[in-house]
């Protein structure tokens, strides 16, 4: 062997690919580790989703290759969905593109738009396939900086101090990950602004919309939104359906054409079972949603007083699948995940994964059962 790539030099093994590993050791171990780090749904799918996966795998002309771009009705389900939920009217033709899971998509958009030497803008804190996604294709990530003191939004003004000539990229997240944070109207419109003054295609990656929201919002609801930006979803978290690996990517034609040239070399189109599930997902009434988010709301309060035990503050004006717990009298977020794990087999998550700005803080999952919660809360009486 001559050698790995290059690449490989800029990226580091994910870290939850790497702390899953101790986990599991310790529960080989005859340790019951709690794991609260993961935000993979614990609840399934509606019965309808299932049920659908059955009926279509019994089909003897079911198991071929699919196209890449999915079949019509998946389209046409993604479409309807935008219509009824964000009143972003696609054509199912053009400006819907299927993925399989939204985390491929990142992937994708920057094969699509990045070259070596472009620059990327990177919230901080944020998730981490971002960053390591422009590296993998030869890009260089630019961290912008999320704090609590704005409210983890994009401080415009130091944005506009910034070198931006070789930005040709900027991913954004709302409800944002990992803080759960909202953005409003305002901070939407001036992404696109932001966007369009500097020639910046914005990608907002948004599968959190549904989970403890009243008003899911999309970007490409807002004026002008079609010209500068994309937008990626997925069933991950709002369907339960985060190993069915079902995610879109939203946008004008020329820009989602682009993504399609690379993934239809990238795969050879999703299983047909599976296309079908994620159109009876996409089928399901609000009540669906509303149910779920009795469900999270009941751990989150569960999860609030946990923290409460473990003298961190929480920020209830929050959203999405996790709850952001900020250290008080330390920063050292890892040195607190590893004594809750060795110590009371807890397993959460080190806020200084999301970047700089996530040191000092951790965060919880809400993918795990009331009763779970309860034996943490008594793990650590």
């Amino acid at each position: 062997m001559k050698g790995f790539s290059n690449r490989l030099d800029h990226i580091q093994e994910y870290y939850f690919s790497q702390k899953l590993k101790e986990v599991r050791q310790l529960i080989q171990s005859g340790h019951p580790v709690i794991n609260m780090g993961i935000g993979s749904p614990d609840l399934p799918p509606h019965p309808s989703v299932i049920e659908a996966l059955n009926h279509t795998a019994m089909q003897n002309d079911a198991h071929g290759y699919q196209g890449y771009q999915g079949v019509p009705a998946l389209r046409a389900a993604f479409a309807n969905f935008y219509e009824k939920y964000y009143q972003v009217t696609l054509d199912p033709e053009r400006e819907v593109l299927p993925l399989m899971g939204s985390k491929e998509g990142i992937i994708h958009v920057s094969m699509a738009f990045l070259d070596a030497g472009d620059e990327v803008l990177i919230p901080n804190p944020g998730y981490p396939t971002y960053a390591s996604a422009c590296k993998l294709v030869g890009a260089s990530p630019i961290a912008y900086d999320l704090k609590a003191s704005n409210g983890w939004m994009p401080d415009f003004d130091a944005l506009e101090q910034l070198d931006l000539r070789n930005v040709k990229l900027m991913w954004v997240n709302y409800p944002h990950m990992p803080t759960g944070a909202r953005a409003d109207v305002k901070v939407f419109e001036k992404l696109l602004a932001f966007g369009k003054k500097h020639q910046i295609l914005i990608v907002h990656d948004n599968p959190y919309s549904f989970i403890l929201e009243d008003e899911p919002k999309s970007i490409m609801s807002f004026e002008g939104a079609f010209d500068v930006a994309l937008e990626l979803n997925s069933l991950s978290k709002t369907s339960n359906m985060a190993g069915w690996r079902i995610g879109v990517l939203v946008g004008k034609e020329e820009l989602v054409g682009a993504v399609l040239k690379v993934k239809s070399n990238m795969d050879s189109g999703m299983f047909l079972g599976i296309q079908k599930g994620a159109i009876a997902a996409l089928n399901l009434d609000s009540s669906w949603y509303s149910s779920l988010n009795e469900v999270y709301q009941k751990r989150r309060i569960l999860i609030w007083h946990l923290a409460g035990k473990l003298n961190l503050v929480v920020d209830k004006d929050t959203v999405g699948m996790f709850v952001w717990a900020k250290i008080i009298g330390s920063d050292d977020d890892y040195a607190l995940v590893d004594k809750l794990l060795m110590n009371y087999h807890l397993f959460v998550t080190p806020g200084s994964i999301f970047g700089s700005n996530g040191k000092g803080y951790i965060r919880f999952s809400l993918c795990v059962s009331e009763e779970l919660i309860h034996e943490a809360i008594d793990r650590l009486k």
